[in-house]
């Protein structure tokens, strides 16, 4: 099980991270937008599809990356106060009832989307440039067989931790700046406020 979570958090990671360049791309795309807009008046017609496709393939193909490293949101307020074998069986029967019945049904509900984008050579309607988006409705599909993967992962962590009673450890290449401002706090306080 060790080996399939590491090559599961290794997949997540390197398309997260891949994917994560987009952000630059976005950023030099609505950096020349403005420009030309404002100081030409020369507004481009592909600056609003271009960026909603890229946004949303930064959000989709981050997916499982999150996954992978405990990012995504959850109703902390109860679910900390369990112990990690309740923690873990709780989510082991989530993963099963809600988690991969909704991800098949975006892999293959997405499937069948893109094919029928691909069929006829789809553009999007928002602008008059016709910027294809049959390859962006492609991305539903691999966003979803991602998070497929790393659902297989996280399942695999939810039966470790029952058996062992606490929770392989997962990878950390970020942190959120709440955690990192706590522990700066606690090194310059090691005995508790003065």
């Amino acid at each position: 099980m060790q080996k399939y979570i590491q090559f599961a958090d290794a997949l997540s990671a390197w398309f997260g991270k891949a994917f994560a360049w987009l952000i630059i791309l976005m950023t030099v795309g609505m950096s020349y937008e403005v420009m030309v807009r404002y100081l030409f008046n020369r507004p481009t017609p592909w600056a609003l599809d271009i960026s909603f496709m890229m946004y949303g393939t930064l959000f989709m193909m981050g997916g499982a990356y999150t996954l992978s490293r405990g990012g995504h949101v959850r109703g902390d307020f109860l679910y900390r106060l369990w112990s990690d074998r309740t923690q873990a069986r709780v989510d082991l029967v989530l993963y099963l009832i809600f988690f991969f019945p909704g991800i098949l049904a975006l892999i293959f509900a997405g499937w069948k989307y893109a094919a029928r984008s691909w069929s006829y050579g789809e553009v999007s309607v928002n602008s008059p440039a016709g910027i294809p988006i049959y390859q962006f409705k492609t991305v539903i599909v691999a966003a979803g067989i991602l998070l497929f993967f790393q659902g297989i992962a996280q399942v695999m962590r939810c039966i470790i931790c029952i058996r062992t009673g606490t929770w392989p450890p997962l990878d950390h290449d970020v942190e959120e700046t709440e955690t990192i401002l706590m522990q700066q706090e606690a090194n310059e306080h090691p005995h508790g406020p003065a």
